[in-house]
């Protein structure tokens, strides 16, 4: 567990912290009979459980929710990696529960993937209005919740929309005036995108008020792009800031360092969780944006290298308190079956054998983050000087609540 020391006296706090996986797939896995093994061979009966178990440590699972996924992708394909509406959820949402995890319920307010390139509207919603989507978005965001809520799968941490780095909801795929919110976008498209977002997370308030809301995007690897984007959702009620960082697209780890310094300055009541990562272990695409492969070779010792780095940044920083894998359970094709039209090869199972890899192992040392570097102070007359993260001096000590630097360290003020 993290601590956050008061200095000059008072009581000390605790902060959970969370580590796990998006296992959105497994039971399709488990429906095709797809066989799972440890990394020394041994065949694993129950996948959560074992996830729960010493040997991985996990205390949090994610999975997403589609709209109607019986629809037909944009393209004409049906993905049967897109198989999660309300009753696949419902149902591994109630194992989550029950095997003692932190659940995370990702809406895509989609019928198929939902990213920063298709934030397209559920063909049933194709005819309403920007009023009416709201209205339904409400009505939706609702039923599902109160669902899951009956059967015992209440989420912990909710995500209202995935990837909304230029909004949601844009309308009918391919329109020429889908209504999408970037920098230079028209202001009602950002307008509109609020307003979608304050009807979602007053149903999750509505509905589960202990839940924390998490508003996810993807520009880890630009922060002041991040940081734009949530100072334009600044009237949202939300929790969590939720970030997908994956090296070859995003950067190196210096970079993501980086934005999340920014929005521990910006944005310093707001926790921070990696709600997406990964890595490969063999079969890298030849283009990537950033080839990391000299510093993480290809290979599973590469990827549990990579898993390693990324936690010794992530404890630098003292507002990050979660750390979720995406697609964990990949584990190749078992005899007959159709889980997946082609192997993603970042996962955590070898699409090959079907034996855990060493990076499944190295998650958990996530949560043993004893030192932060973060002091919380209430207040020091006698203070040095005090910095901003940017090493900007202030002329006096700070006078509003935030993150500085002060005797060489970052102090929450």
């Amino acid at each position: 567990m993290a601590v956050m020391a008061w200095i000059g006296g008072g009581s000390a706090a605790a902060e959970t912290l969370y580590v796990g996986g998006d296992i959105s797939v497994l039971q399709r896995y488990e429906d095709f009979d797809v066989d799972y093994y440890d990394m020394l061979g041994t065949k694993i009966d129950d996948v959560l459980r074992y996830m729960k178990s010493d040997a991985v440590g996990w205390n949090a699972q994610r999975v997403r929710l589609f709209v109607d996924p019986r629809q037909l992708s944009p393209e004409g394909n049906t993905d049967a990696q897109v198989c999660q509406d309300l009753a696949y959820v419902v149902s591994l949402g109630k194992r989550i529960k029950a095997e003692g995890f932190a659940f995370m319920l990702d809406f895509h307010y989609s019928d198929t993937w939902a990213d920063p390139s298709n934030q397209w509207t559920p063909a049933a919603w194709a005819g309403l209005n920007d009023d009416q989507l709201q209205a339904k978005v409400y009505d939706y965001t609702k039923e599902c919740l109160t669902r899951l809520v009956d059967a015992g799968a209440t989420p912990d941490f909710i995500q209202t929309g995935n990837e909304i780095s230029y909004g949601m909801l844009w309308g009918t795929y391919g329109d020429s005036n889908a209504k999408k919110c970037y920098s230079n976008s028209p202001a009602a498209n950002w307008t509109r995108f609020v307003g979608l977002l304050k009807q979602a997370t007053k149903a999750c308030r509505e509905v589960c008020p202990q839940a924390r809301i998490v508003i996810h995007t993807e520009r880890a690897g630009d922060a002041n792009a991040t940081v734009d984007i949530y100072q334009r959702l600044a009237e949202v009620d939300y929790d969590v800031i939720g970030l997908s960082y994956y090296p070859f697209w995003h950067n190196s780890l210096k970079t993501l360092a980086t934005t999340l310094d920014r929005l521990e300055s910006s944005f310093p009541d707001k926790k921070v969780q990696i709600v997406e990562t990964a890595y490969y272990y063999q079969w890298q695409p030849a283009k990537v944006a950033y080839n990391f492969a000299t510093t993480w070779p290809v290979s599973p010792a590469g990827q549990a290298a990579f898993a390693r780095d990324l936690i010794a940044e992530l404890k630098k920083h003292g507002n990050v308190n979660g750390l979720y894998w995406w697609f964990p359970e990949e584990n190749g094709n078992g005899p007959g079956s159709k889980v997946l039209t082609g192997w993603v090869n970042r996962g955590l199972w070898d699409d090959n054998t079907h034996c855990a890899l060493p990076a499944l192992y190295e998650l958990k040392e996530f949560l043993n983050r004893k030192e932060t570097g973060l002091t919380t102070v209430r207040h020091r007359e006698d203070s040095p000087q005090w910095y901003s993260l940017q090493g900007t001096r202030l002329p006096t000590a700070p006078q509003r609540r935030g993150l500085y630097i002060n005797k060489r360290g970052k102090v929450l003020f």
